[in-house]
């Protein structure tokens, strides 16, 4: 089992006195190597433990989590499934963190 962060990315294409910012997409990032014995408390510490890793906020760009999710070790992003179905492999894999690494 693995827990899947989504964030959103955005930039600026202003200044920092008078920002535009436009979404750019996101990751997916997946945390591998989730015991299925592991709590759900746990499973959200391990999330929290995360944020400051993943979010950031600056003038002229920023990242935040829009969700999580709980998902089979299979688990593929939209990002990775188009890769295989174009490209035939998937040469840009999502960020992933070990579980193991966090707890």
């Amino acid at each position: 089992m693995m827990i899947v962060i989504r964030t959103q990315y955005r930039e600026n294409y202003g200044t920092e006195s008078e920002p535009y910012w436009k979404f750019k997409g996101g990751y997916d990032y997946k945390v591998t190597n989730v015991p299925t014995t592991a709590s759900t408390h746990e499973v959200v510490d391990a999330v929290r433990s995360k944020v400051d890793y993943i979010e950031y906020e600056g003038p002229m760009s920023e990242q935040y989590i829009l969700d999580w999710s709980v998902e089979d070790d299979g688990y593929l992003s939209e990002f990775e499934q188009s890769q295989l179905e174009y490209d035939g492999a998937i040469l840009y894999p999502e960020p992933t963190i070990d579980y193991k690494e966090i707890v």
